[in-house]
């Protein structure tokens, strides 16, 4: 890719699995603004949520009526019972086939409503993804280089996907069904209240011997929950750097040490799911236990108030499912706190990465040229990464039209930074960069990088066919342009010997191919995109003698009539060069022709005899 070499693949970000109620989740650093913004967001799909609502707090009251309408059908048979034993009229099944048609028809239209606000809350949660990612995708073209340089790919990848997801689910899931929690809750409680006070407060006593159970469970297993995310992270780790890393591993017969490696995280990895699996394990078997001395108390008292025809046989039997109803909503409705706190977190960091600072906004009436001619000139420029400490001091330099300019120098003398500076990747603090006379700064940027094609010593190829990896360089150029530019390259020397030709697709990680012929392809690429301007940073350094000088040959005639910029770390690279630049500690120490540097005797003299020397010694 001429324009976008210097793009690498994000790292994959591991997603650590959730765990039951003992896990926490990371919360919000501010709750309250997090959650305003995302209310703020779901103002366009009020009517939806209303919907939602309606539809879910119906759909709870009719299910909650189910109980209630049993427990006369069960009344009717008992008293029919007594009633046929002491010589009376029998059960009357109409009246029970009545009360059974009515509680499958509630229980329907119950069902009903439920599938509904899923459907209606399913489309809202995949829009406001839809619009968070949407909105996450354009900030990124929008953000200077500065924030992925300091940020880590996998962070970013991440808020695309985990926390995105995060959302998404939040508001399918745990919406609806916190909103049905809360009206099962209320309506269990007038119903129970409804049969009896007494058998209710007898009921209520279950709720906090519940959460003393929970409430220690979960003190106990955090812990080891935490632990085992540590390790999986370690284990998994561990793995990946084995098998991408494997043919060093097993060129230096670091297989035993890998597994012994392996088997001390897997072992501590065991040690801790167990633990936390079992306390975990523990939660349900303790919560019936003391669900069951709840039912035992309310069946008691049930029986004892119906001796006195306090209360019907069919209530005892609606009110232990009523309580059996109660438990379940409270639990979940106390589980909602801590997926709120997981969604607010994963909202504030979509809504921070939104709110990062962009790129310095393009001018009103950006300039464009009509014909570049690649006059390009540095004036007093003067740049930091930070603004406390400048590495780029009072550069200035004029290239003409077609001459090749060499960068040379050690190890953070800014030769990659000045190339960073022309392309706007990062803007200067003082001085100008012009092309043809033209500010950069009143150019657009689409426009500037536009004239550029780049090469660099880190190839990116992206997992689809060679022709495709080319074509990036010129998206509407022809297929007999691409094999044009491939042959230019050295390409279509190589290309035929592989698998499907041009139509092999690279891998993942493009390991189907050569370092070299991977080299190859981003330089088809440049060719192809026909810049005015060229960039090359050790675009030759991956590959052999030969090749290298073919591809020097087809660099020559790519370069003609071309301005070019060649950071070069081989000296012999470079002696043909119209200009040579050596730079230290971000300023213009000599400039000149190979000849002319020799003779000076000083910075350039020094790094390329003592090249010269360790590649003899070589």
């Amino acid at each position: 890719m001429s324009k976008n070499d210097n793009m690498k693949k994000p790292s994959r970000n591991q997603r650590g699995p959730g765990g039951p109620i003992a896990m926490g989740g990371e919360k919000a650093k501010n709750f309250k603004t997090t959650m305003k913004k995302l209310i703020g967001d779901l103002k366009p799909f009020r009517l939806q949520i209303l919907t939602v609502i309606l539809f879910a707090s119906a759909s709870a009251a009719f299910a909650i009526v189910g109980p209630k309408l049993l427990g006369k059908a069960t009344t009717e048979v008992f008293t029919g019972f007594i009633s046929q034993v002491t010589g009376g009229e029998g059960i009357d099944f109409k009246a029970i086939s009545s009360i059974l048609i009515l509680l499958l028809g509630l229980y329907s239209v119950s069902t009903l409503f439920m599938y509904i606000q899923g459907f209606i809350m399913s489309d809202v949660s995949m829009k406001i993804s839809y619009k968070m990612r949407k909105d996450i995708s354009e900030k990124m073209n929008k953000m200077p280089l500065a924030y992925f340089d300091s940020t880590s790919h996998g962070e970013v990848l991440s808020r695309v996907t985990n926390d995105v997801d995060t959302v998404s689910r939040t508001l399918s899931q745990s919406m609806s069904q916190i909103i049905t929690s809360f009206t099962t809750v209320v309506g269990v409680l007038v119903m129970m209240l409804s049969i009896s006070w007494l058998m209710t407060l007898v009921a209520l006593l279950i709720i906090p011997m519940s959460s003393f159970v929970v409430i220690n469970i979960v003190k106990k297993s955090q812990k080891y929950f935490k632990d085992q995310q540590k390790f999986l992270g370690q284990a998994n780790g561990h793995i990946e750097e084995m098998y991408s890393g494997h043919l060093v591993v097993k060129t230096y017969n670091g297989e035993n040490k890998s597994i012994e490696t392996f088997e001390d995280f897997n072992d501590q990895l065991y040690g801790t799911a167990w633990k936390s699996q079992f306390l975990s394990g523990l939660m349900m078997p303790a919560m019936n236990i003391v669900s069951n001395i709840g039912y035992v108390g309310v069946c008691v008292l049930g029986g004892t108030l119906a001796a006195k025809q306090a209360i019907e046989v069919g209530d005892i039997q609606a009110f232990v499912q009523y309580v059996r109803n109660f438990t379940m909503p409270i639990s979940q409705l106390a589980n909602a706190s801590n997926v709120l706190q997981q969604t607010a977190a994963a909202a504030e960091r979509v809504f921070e990465f939104l709110g990062e600072d962009e790129e310095i906004k393009e001018v009103e009436n950006p300039v464009s040229l009509d014909k570049v001619k690649g006059h390009v000139t540095f004036e007093n420029v003067h740049f930091g990464y930070t603004e406390d400490k400048t590495i780029i001091n009072d550069f200035s330099t004029h290239v003409e039209p077609g001459h090749r300019i060499a960068l040379v120098g050690k190890t953070g003398a800014g030769k990659t930074t000045m190339v960073k500076l022309l392309m706007r990747f990062y803007d200067i603090q003082s001085g100008k960069i012009a092309i043809d006379g033209v500010d950069i700064n009143d150019m657009s940027r689409s426009f500037l990088r536009d004239q550029f094609g780049m090469v660099l010593q880190d190839t990116w190829l992206y997992n689809a066919s060679i022709m495709e990896n080319i074509r990036y360089g010129r998206l509407d150029a022809s297929d007999e342009d691409v094999i044009e530019a491939a042959k230019a390259a050295h390409v279509d020397s190589f290309v035929h010997m592989l698998p499907d030709g041009y139509d092999m697709v690279l891998n993942e990680d493009a390991s189907n191919v050569s370092a070299g012929q991977k080299q190859l392809i981003t330089i088809a690429r440049a060719i192809l995109s026909d810049p005015k301007i060229l960039i090359l940073d050790e675009a030759t350094s991956s590959v052999d003698t030969r090749t290298e000088v073919q591809i020097q040959e087809a660099m020559g005639r790519l370069m003609a009539d071309r301005t070019s910029f060649i950071i070069a770390h081989r000296l012999s690279t470079i002696r043909d060069a119209d200009r040579i630049l050596v730079m230290a500690d971000g300023d213009i120490v000599e400039q000149g022709s190979h000849d002319d540097l020799m003779g000076l005797k000083g910075e350039y003299y020094q790094l390329y005899n003592s090249q010269f020397d360790v590649e003899e010694a070589s």
